[in-house]
């Protein structure tokens, strides 16, 4: 008469085959070349992002306006935001 025994697979083992379907995605970094080296496309557009509000904010104190935003500490953090993630739609969706 055979013995059947009962043998648990381990959890680690039971992660790993359920992330495979989830990393998929990772099969082309969205990167871009610049003089041999690869940078990420969110570093471009942070740094967008940071031109475009230092210069609203000139414009704004060249205007004279610099009060009208509200608080610097909200706003200008806000703004690097939006037109971080503007860059990113605007240059990188396809």
């Amino acid at each position: 008469m055979p013995v059947f025994t009962t043998k648990r697979v381990p959890r680690s083992v039971v992660v790993a085959v359920a992330a495979v379907p989830l990393v998929g995605g990772c099969a082309k970094a969205p990167s871009i070349g610049v003089l041999g080296a690869y940078f990420p496309d969110w570093l471009f557009c942070i740094a967008a992002g940071v031109v475009l509000t230092v210069a609203l904010y000139l414009i704004l104190k060249r205007l004279q306006a610099d009060r009208l935003p509200g608080p610097s500490a909200v706003v200008y953090p806000a703004l690097v935001t939006f037109f971080s993630l503007a860059a990113w739609l605007l240059l990188f969706q396809h």
